[in-house]
């Protein structure tokens, strides 16, 4: 899919962005093919008639999102929208980038060759200790490591990788928003030498609807992702799942099975992912990282994983039914794919829309429940 011409956007474009972002049904896919469609976000805004889309509302008054661009630049933030060069490509090549990224600190330290490097929380000493050298021997060869500034195997990344070289934190909540707070040191520390980004409006706290987006964004940047720790349930390996779907090499770090922190990558192993021991195994590997499908993706379960691509053409009655057959108590999912007589992909599709516009969430035992009322 091709894309407008890369240019600097003015004010004006800038807070019509703003607009087309924030307008209710708009999701990230939807917005590059209107833009691709009509070709500037004044044009899509004033032919909001012709879009041929379901919408659920209208898009936001100017005075709404100049508040927004007011607070960002107040916080020190600047909007990167994906048509700039400095926009990551890995990720502005995708179907669904982020249509704008927040950013405080170097816009240009986003054009550096990014490797993912993310874990666990509650991760064990040698973890840290191995996130923490592969981040720096990564950085000392010339790529960037970016992570999520969360505890444990992502704080240990971003420090490994300030000693060499540069690092990207993605963030859940707005840019200007430090997550966790025990972060603050570091967090100005990626600021001064790196960035700090996130897609959502300044002031956003952190929830847990929104660590998917966030996970989408650190491997859409990436050429690679390295998963150091993980429970079988953790937010590392819904990475590694999108890093799957984008096209990027997963590489995993194996560990005691006597370890339920070792039982994600080592899963992730069995399942076609690269298993690594050192910064090398990585940089051996580099010649051969496509932007494209690769083998270790067609071996994940896609009813209890997360989908592909949201498909913006599913019939407005099968995400009806669906939506009707869900409620705020929870229900398996092979359930209601049976309830509903749907395939996986179209469920898969219309739980992972769901998702990302924080109405629903996942639960143990592969069941998913709405948030609140719809």
């Amino acid at each position: 899919m091709s894309t407008p011409a890369p240019a600097e956007l003015s004010y004006e474009d800038v807070i019509d962005w703003i607009r087309l972002a924030g307008s209710p049904g708009i999701g990230a896919k939807t917005f590059k093919q209107l833009l691709v469609r009509f070709g500037a976000a004044h044009e899509v805004i004033a032919r909001q008639a012709d879009w041929g889309i379901r919408k659920q509302g209208d898009v936001p008054q100017p005075a709404v999102a100049e508040r927004e661009f007011e607070a960002a630049t107040k916080a020190g933030l600047r909007y990167l929208p994906f048509t700039d060069p400095r926009y990551p490509q890995p990720l502005a090549a995708l179907d669904d980038p982020a249509p704008l990224l927040l950013v405080k600190g170097n816009l240009d330290i986003l054009a550096t060759p990014l490797i993912a490097v993310v874990g666990a929380r509650n991760a064990t000493v040698n973890g840290r200790k191995f996130a923490k050298v592969l981040s720096a021997d990564l950085a000392k060869a010339g790529y960037g490591v970016i992570s999520g500034m969360a505890r444990g195997i992502d704080g240990a990344a971003h420090e490994g990788a300030l000693t060499n070289g540069t690092t990207v934190a993605v963030l859940a909540g707005g840019t200007d928003v430090i997550y966790p707070p025990e972060h603050r040191e570091l967090y100005a520390r990626i600021a001064e030498t790196g960035a700090v980004i996130s897609e959502m409006p300044p002031g956003t706290e952190p929830q847990a609807s929104l660590f998917p987006r966030r996970n989408r964004i650190i491997s859409g940047a990436a050429r690679g992702v390295v998963v150091v720790e993980a429970t079988p349930r953790s937010g590392s390996l819904i990475t590694a799942r999108y890093a799957a779907d984008q096209g990027r090499e997963v590489f995993a770090v194996p560990g005691s099975p006597l370890d339920p922190r070792a039982h994600g990558p080592n899963g992730l192993i069995r399942d076609g992912a690269t298993l690594i021991q050192s910064a090398d195994d990585i940089l051996s590997e580099l010649p051969l990282l496509r932007v494209s499908t690769t083998h270790f993706s067609s071996k994940l379960p896609k009813t209890s994983q997360v989908a592909e691509i949201i498909d913006e053409n599913i019939d407005p009655s099968i995400r009806l039914r669906i939506e009707a057959a869900l409620g705020t108590t929870p229900a398996a999912v092979d359930e209601v794919m049976r309830q509903c007589q749907v395939s996986a992909a179209v469920l898969a599709s219309v739980l992972l829309e769901l998702e990302l516009a924080g109405r629903l969430e996942r639960l143990p035992g592969n069941r998913v429940a709405l948030v609140g009322t719809v």
